[in-house]
């Protein structure tokens, strides 16, 4: 807010007496000169100061990068800085030539997010957006933990690259609480049952995230069938599990649901991953302690 001071200029005018003789003949009117009009000069319209960094129009080769998918390890990203914050409400998905991915914008781009995935996670929801850049969750990890390394994967990605769209639905965890809600449009719904979250040892990522994945292992008998909701986050405590180089937490079924008992997964009963399956990849996830 800019305060504009007004001047007041105060004028003193003075009276003259002039005497004069009775005999003098009092001269002719003067008369009075035109008052010049002045035209007011016009007030430039300022230009408006664009928001957020810079734009960056220059052409990268994505082959060159490494990709980002659940199995990378991209040191040069980072970790959510405010993972107890939410989302904007918008995803982005890269358009079919894919998306170079940055640390920061303005730097050299240090990954690529391809339009599709074998194991998807290219739909991704937005934390921060500007006009040319957005900032946003993605797959994969920065390190793993027996490097002390953990936490959510980000990174940008150029307004130009990807296609936006608004998704309104979010999922909300309390573990304290005992609660998964699905929040669309501001209404909260209650998902049924119990459920089960990670050891002290083995604990539940908190903070945001969101669905990469839905699909069905057959392989997993505990799930008895049912499809397993992947989420984007990593255990924080495990580099890998069950024999692969990753450690996805996950909503699915279990016989047992209920109290720390896990590896990090949320375990749920049969009527709550029906529900949960059916939110679409991209919706946000939070989890509180």
């Amino acid at each position: 807010m800019v305060a504009v001071a007004a001047l007041a200029v105060i004028l003193l005018v003075a009276g003259v007496a002039v005497v004069r003789q009775l005999t003098e003949p009092e001269p002719p009117p003067v008369a009075a000169s035109p008052t010049p009009t002045v035209s007011p000069t016009p007030t430039p319209t300022p230009t408006p100061t664009p928001t957020g960094h810079a734009p960056d129009d220059r052409s990268y080769d994505l082959a060159d990068l490494p990709t980002v998918d659940v199995f990378a390890v991209i040191p040069a990203l980072p970790v959510d800085d405010a993972p107890e914050e939410g989302t904007t409400g918008e995803v982005a998905r890269p358009v079919p030539a894919g998306a170079p991915v940055f640390a920061e914008p303005g730097a050299a781009p240090v990954a690529a997010l391809p339009h599709e995935l074998p194991y998807e996670g290219s739909i991704v929801p937005i934390i921060e957006r500007e006009e040319h850049w957005v900032r946003v969750l993605l797959v994969g990890r920065a390190g793993v933990p027996s490097a002390g390394v953990a936490g959510q994967l980000t990174g940008w990605l150029r307004a130009t690259d990807v296609d936006i769209s608004v998704l309104d639905t979010s999922i909300e965890v309390s573990v304290s609480a005992g609660t998964i809600d699905i929040v669309r449009g501001g209404e909260r719904e209650r998902v049924p049952g119990e459920f089960a979250w990670g050891t002290e040892a083995t604990p539940t990522p908190i903070g945001r995230t969101f669905v990469m994945s839905v699909r069905t292992a057959s392989s997993l008998a505990y799930t008895r069938g049912h499809p397993i909701v992947y989420l984007a986050v990593q255990s924080p405590t495990l580099d890998g599990f069950g024999g692969i180089d990753v450690a996805i937490t996950a909503f699915h079924y279990h016989d047992v649901h209920a109290g720390p008992i896990s590896n990090g997964c949320l375990r749920v009963g049969a009527d709550a991953i029906a529900r949960l399956t059916q939110v679409p990849p991209g919706t946000a996830v939070r989890i509180t302690p």
